[in-house]
C-alpha cells in the first residue's frame, strides 16, 4: 500500500556539482499528483515532474528539466521517498541542484521518518507483468537489466581497479530488508586521481571528504566505511532513485553491473514503453 507523508520537512546543503547551497522543502502531495519538484526561485515557479519523461542529462548524476527549468542530482532524495512508499510529494527547491548532504540518502530517510508516515487508502499503481524475456541495456561489459520476478529486487555489481574496492556485489529485497538500515547510509564515492580533472570540467565543486568517500591507489582517504561493500550499496541506491522515475516499482529483478545513470535511464525509458 502507498504511504502518505504526514508533515512537511526541510533540509539545506551544498550541491555536489554546483557547490551552491540550496534548501529543499518536501510537502505532502495530493494523491495522484506524483513526486514533483518546484523551482521556487524561478518566475512562475515551474513544476518538474520526477518522471522518466523529464530526464535531461545523466553526467555523474540524474538531472530533470522542463523547458529551461532544471534540477540536478535528484536520485538520493527520490530513492528515499520511493523506498518509503511516498508516491506523492511536492518538493520545493530554491536552486538547480538537490543538496548532497552527507553523500547518502540517510538524512533524507531520517527526515521522512521524522515527519511521519501513514498508509494511504489509495491502491498503489499496478504494473502489468513483464513476459519471461529480460530487458537488457548493455555497453561494452557494463549492463543493466530487468528480469521478470514475483517481487521487486535490486542487485548491483561493481568492479574497479582499486584494491580497496575491487569486485563487490549487493542485493536488496524491499519487502524484507529495511532501506533505512541497509541502503540509505551508503555514501557516494570517487577517486583521488580524477578530482582535478572533474573540477576542471565544472563538476564536483561541492564534493569534499565530509560528503563523499574518496579512494586512491593506496586506499581510502577518509575511512571508516559504513559497510564493507559501501560502494556497491551506493550504486544500488542510485539505481533505486533512477528507477523511481517510473512511478512505482514494478515487480522485477533489476540487475546491474558496472552501470551508470545513463544506462539506468535507458533501461527505465525502455520499460516505460513496455509496461
Amino acid at each position: 500500500m502507498a504511504n502518505i507523508l504526514k508533515q512537511t520537512f526541510e533540509l539545506s546543503g551544498i550541491g555536489l556539482h554546483s557547490g551552491e547551497t540550496t534548501t529543499v522543502k518536501v510537502i505532502p502531495g495530493k494523491v495522484g499528483q506524483g513526486r514533483h519538484f518546484v523551482r521556487i526561485d524561478l518566475e512562475n515557479r515551474p513544476i518538474i515532474p520526477a518522471s522518466i519523461t523529464a530526464v535531461n542529462q545523466t553526467t555523474l548524476s540524474t538531472e530533470l528539466a522542463v523547458g529551461e527549468a532544471k534540477v540536478r542530482t535528484v536520485e538520493h532524495l527520490l530513492a528515499a521517498l520511493a523506498a518509503s512508499g511516498i508516491d506523492d510529494a511536492r518538493i520545493e527547491i530554491d536552486g538547480a541542484e538537490v543538496p548532497l548532504l552527507d553523500g547518502s540518502a540517510k538524512l533524507w530517510t531520517e527526515a521522512i521518518v521524522g515527519s511521519g508516515i501513514e498508509e494511504s487508502s489509495e491502491k498503489p499503481q499496478n504494473f502489468p507483468c513483464l513476459n519471461e524475456t529480460p530487458v537488457w541495456i548493455q555497453e561494452n561489459d557494463s549492463f543493466v537489466a530487468a528480469i521478470s520476478a514475483t517481487e521487486t529486487r535490486f542487485t548491483y555489481g561493481i568492479d574497479f581497479p582499486y584494491k580497496a574496492i575491487s569486485n563487490q556485489w549487493h542485493s536488496w529485497h524491499p519487502a524484507t530488508e529495511d532501506f533505512a538500515r541497509e541502503i540509505a547510509p551508503a555514501r557516494t564515492f570517487g577517486f583521488a586521481e580524477q578530482i582535478e580533472q572533474l573540477r576542471q570540467a565544472g563538476l564536483i565543486k561541492g564534493g569534499n571528504l565530509d560528503n563523499a568517500l574518496v579512494c586512491s591507489e593506496t586506499g581510502w582517504l577518509n575511512p571508516p566505511l559504513r559497510f564493507t561493500n559501501e560502494p556497491a550499496r551506493h550504486k544500488l541506491l542510485d539505481l533505486v532513485g533512477d528507477m523511481s522515475l517510473l512511478g512505482s516499482f514494478p515487480a522485477l529483478h533489476f540487475l546491474a553491473y558496472k552501470a551508470s545513470h545513463k544506462l539506468h535511464i535507458q533501461l527505465a525509458r525502455k520499460l516505460a514503453n513496455i509496461l
